[in-house]
């Protein structure tokens, strides 16, 4: 089961540029790419290789033919579609679903699980 979390107004976005969003309390790094048929992506913010919270400020891009974001801390790439760290196998972040629905940017997350 997942759930749909409305984060904010597509024009409160920044274009070819990232922001972080706390949802769940999960802090969330949106991008927003309107020259790509996608236009958001949304992936973890924290950062597996630089152990802090700044995928959202890194430079957004292509590597072989994938978008990707450069954290700001080693420079890995993050793909934006998967997760996937392209200079580290094996290490990735979450990668979510994100849209614009009549303006607004809505992130689908897993449920959280509330088993003890």
């Amino acid at each position: 089961m997942s759930i749909e979390h409305i984060i904010c107004d597509e024009a409160d976005l920044i274009k070819d540029s990232g922001v972080c969003a706390l949802v769940d309390g999960q802090q969330i790094a949106i991008f927003y790419l309107p020259r790509t048929e996608q236009k958001v992506f949304a992936i973890g913010n924290y950062d597996p290789i630089g152990k802090a919270n700044v995928l959202s400020r890194g430079i957004v891009g292509d590597v072989d033919g994938q978008v990707v974001v450069a954290s700001p801390l080693y420079k890995q790439h993050f793909n934006l579609l998967s997760g996937a760290c392209l200079e580290e196998p094996g290490v990735s972040v979450p990668a979510y679903k994100v849209t614009i629905n009549q303006n607004k940017v809505v992130v689908t997350l897993p449920a959280q699980s509330s088993a003890a």
